[in-house]
């Protein structure tokens, strides 16, 4: 399974090499070649969106021309992999399990696979810098945030304000970063420090809670920084907010939107990315009990006295495990809530995250902001985790209830469920790659003759616009005007200006 799951991964990270530009690379490219890092964030503080973030990562993407879009796909795909696992690890360790390495291993390479092919437009979600470093990249460093702030959770009061200092630099970050991920991330946040209050006055809940309210304020601050530039303030007069957002027919209005997602979602990625992301956590669960390899446990310090600061000694309902699971603690249920009752909290996280992207998007962009597919991912991958949470919690019961020879036939039950998972995916990677192929040999043909006319001196050339997974080209806009474009494209070859140009037969151009 993992090797299934690898290979999918493998191959999709290969596409990088044939991305070429397209809709917002063109400017992106242009603009860092002619004004540098620098130059293009703060052009995007002062006249695009405020989102000074991005414009960061899309200088430093393209400082070295095409080379940096064409690495970030496999950048991406590690760095996402290698986080699920350190956060498995993490998290088996510090609830007193096992932590089966392959088995972590293979749902760290089934959930990116899913994740890529669960967008209606995987192109948009793994291969375009722009989408990718707006709505990509930022649940990415949203794990490592949490993967870190674990870490530090045990390493002493040093490691925990480092942690928290961290988390509130970050959250100014990926304010100016992205939006729909910023609401996203407030509402994780803000669910962890409301499941924290109780214990509030414990060194572990005090901890929980402040690092959860400096992510917090420091996504509100970047936010605000976004929101007050004269770039945002040009972008809401080009596309001015449909009205009160908290009035009964916008709040209707955007339940309806949200519906409308989820029935989407449904409908294009079918049933095999929900099934493989649950399965893999039922086979993960059953490997939690069964496995009969496991990593060491992790060694650490123990935490920081409670005396110290005037912290109660924490309460004795937290079990620690002694002899082989020494330094493994069991975290304790979330205060005040029933078992059953804390079933449905990943459910209704991802609810409510998503709720929370569909009302920013409308907000943005209006009516159809529903429909900017690519900001699904800011909640895609906490749906996927959730399912996997669920999937992990029945193969704990499976493994707790059924025989050893009756646990390994439901071991490669849910196996084959996976793979047969990976395999429905099959169509989508085949049509992703011939897609991406075909335009990069039709887009090269083309540079080398635009090149070609533009060192000849010509001030004006012919461009015939390449598609790919509904993002903009030259001579889509109603006029001239508003072709913003053809006007980068021209920038990017250097010329005045750029005229249409009609496919002959279907061939290259």
């Amino acid at each position: 399974m993992a090797a299934g799951a690898g290979a999918l991964l493998a191959v999709s990270a290969a596409l990088g090499r044939y991305v070429r530009p397209t809709s917002d690379d063109w400017c992106a490219a242009w603009k860092t070649r002619e004004m540098g890092v620098h130059g293009i964030t703060w052009d995007f503080y002062t006249t695009q969106n405020g989102r000074i973030a991005n414009a960061f990562l899309n200088g430093v993407t393209y400082t070295a021309g095409l080379l940096g879009p064409k690495l970030l796909p496999a950048f991406l795909l590690l760095t996402l992999a290698t986080g699920l696992v350190v956060l498995g690890r993490t998290l088996a360790v510090r609830t007193g399990r096992e932590a089966p390495l392959p088995a972590l291993i293979a749902a760290a390479l089934v959930l990116p696979a899913l994740l890529v092919y669960a967008s209606p437009l995987p192109y948009q979600t793994l291969l375009w810098a722009p989408s990718t470093i707006s709505h990509t990249l930022p649940a990415i460093i949203g794990l490592w945030l949490i993967v870190w702030a674990l870490w530090a959770q045990r390493r002493g009061k040093r490691a925990r304000r480092a942690a928290v200092l961290g988390v509130l630099a970050a959250g100014v970050f990926l304010g100016t970063l992205s939006e729909a991920f910023s609401a996203v991330a407030l509402v994780l946040a803000g669910l962890a420090g409301l499941a924290a209050l109780a214990r509030r006055r414990t060194p572990d809940g005090h901890y929980v809670l402040t690092w959860c309210a400096a992510g917090c304020l420091g996504l509100l601050a970047g936010l605000a920084l976004l929101y007050t530039s004269p770039g945002a303030r040009a972008r809401r007069r080009v596309h001015p907010p449909a009205g009160d957002p908290f009035s009964t027919a916008e709040l209707s209005a955007t339940v309806h939107d949200w519906l409308r997602v989820w029935e989407f979602l449904g409908r294009a990625a079918g049933s095999w990315v929900w099934l493989g992301a649950f399965t893999v956590g039922v086979l993960l669960g059953l490997a939690l009990r069964t496995a009969p390899l496991s990593l060491p446990p992790l060694t650490a310090p123990h935490p920081p006295p409670a005396s110290g600061r005037g912290y109660p000694q924490p309460a004795t309902d937290t079990p620690v495990r002694r002899g082989a699971d020494s330094g493994m603690v069991v975290l304790p249920a979330l205060p005040g809530i029933s078992g059953r009752l804390a079933l449905a909290v990943p459910a209704l996280a991802v609810a409510l995250t998503s709720l929370a992207v569909v009302a920013a998007l409308r907000l943005g962009y209006g009516e159809g902001g529903w429909t900017y597919y690519r900001t699904w991912n800011s909640f895609l991958l906490p749906l996927l985790l959730a399912l996997c949470c669920y999937g992990m919690l029945a193969g704990q019961v499976l493994a707790t209830r059924l025989r050893p020879r009756a646990r390994t036939v439901a071991a490669l039950l849910t196996t084959a469920a996976t793979l047969g998972a990976l395999a429905g995916l099959l169509p989508d990677v085949r049509s992703l790659a011939t897609e991406t192929r075909d335009r990069a040999a039709a887009w090269d043909a083309q540079d080398a003759r635009i090149r070609t006319e533009a060192a000849a001196g010509a001030t004006a050339v012919g461009y015939q616009p390449l598609h790919i997974a509904g993002l903009t080209e030259p001579f889509m806009a109603k006029n001239a005007e508003g072709d913003w474009a053809a006007r980068c494209v021209a920038g990017f070859y250097q010329v005045d200006r750029i005229e249409p140009i009609e496919p002959r037969g279907g061939a290259t151009p």
